[in-house]
């Protein structure tokens, strides 16, 4: 789904302008970006959170030349899906 199928969905559901549901989605975006920054996550209840993780240094493996290197530490971010959004997409096993 593109951002502009996105906000007319958006705007058809809740009865806004396709104006007023963009700028919703791009501060949400902003909110999102900001909050995972300043406190290490951003929770969106049912969907999921945005959360700021500090990987470790490692050693890895060029695959063209198969020489080990050694990969630094670094700042990436993790979306954790909710257990409901993940259960509605993919019911668990009985």
């Amino acid at each position: 789904m593109t951002k502009s199928a996105l906000v007319g969905h958006i705007a058809e559901k809740t009865g806004v302008t396709k104006v007023v549901a963009n700028s919703f989605l791009d501060v949400l975006v902003a909110t999102a970006c900001s909050e995972a920054k300043k406190s290490g996550q951003f929770p969106v209840p049912g969907l999921g959170k945005l959360v700021k993780v500090q990987r470790k240094a490692r050693m890895g493996r060029n695959p063209q030349t198969g020489e080990a290197i050694r990969i630094p530490a670094k700042t990436v971010v993790k979306f954790r899906v909710a257990k409901a959004c993940k259960d509605a997409i993919v019911p668990p096993k009985k």
